[in-house]
């Protein structure tokens, strides 16, 4: 957390045809201040790696621009569709590795974790993630598309379970048994 007592997160809502990146400054009070939010868009006629490149890009620029304390990333979770998962993945790799190249600190949420911490509910429907993010940063709209509010979500999800610490940012009492069980095997896979 900054000096000031300002935490600044960046939200990725990892996707490779659209990534969602919301910027937002956190008191310690829990107020929050929307900074930048937006979308870095691919064509799916691009090769992969031209995709991953225009993403990247388009993170660094948002890095380089608002200048984050830490990155929230949403974690990878199974889905039917194989080729959405593989490229979700991918872009969430892109969000990950630049912040490790920049030193700062990361962490992933499930969608269910952002979603209880924002609307207080884990199976939220995505209207009432972005109402709830537009009520909380004061807009005067939803924001959109739902990828941006995602990002956001991620951000205000991370800035309020533990801010600028890595792996999650919970307190151990504070997690679920399945988010115990995740942080355990994230510790025990860094050894």
């Amino acid at each position: 957390m900054a000096s000031s007592g300002i935490l600044r997160v960046l939200g990725v809502d990892p996707g490779l045809t659209r990534c969602g990146v919301g910027v937002v400054d956190v008191a310690r009070n829990r107020s929050a201040t929307l900074v930048h939010v937006g979308v870095v868009r691919t064509e799916p006629s691009m090769p992969i790696e031209q995709r991953l490149a225009a993403i990247a890009a388009g993170l660094r620029a948002v890095m380089d621009e608002h200048l984050p304390d830490v990155v929230a990333v949403e974690r990878v979770f199974a889905q039917q569709n194989r080729s959405t998962v593989m490229g979700t993945a991918q872009a969430s790799g892109i969000a990950l590795l630049l912040a490790g190249e920049r030193g700062l600190p990361a962490a992933t949420h499930t969608p269910s974790e952002v979603k209880a911490a924002v609307t207080g509910y884990g199976s939220a429907d995505k209207l009432q993630v972005q109402t709830m993010v537009a009520r909380v940063l004061r807009l005067d709209a939803l924001p959109q598309p739902a990828d941006a509010a995602d990002a956001l979500a991620l951000a205000l999800c991370h800035a309020w379970r533990g801010g600028a610490s890595s792996g999650g940012g919970a307190p151990a009492a504070a997690l679920t048994p399945a988010q115990r069980a995740w942080a355990d095997a994230a510790r025990l896979a860094k050894r």
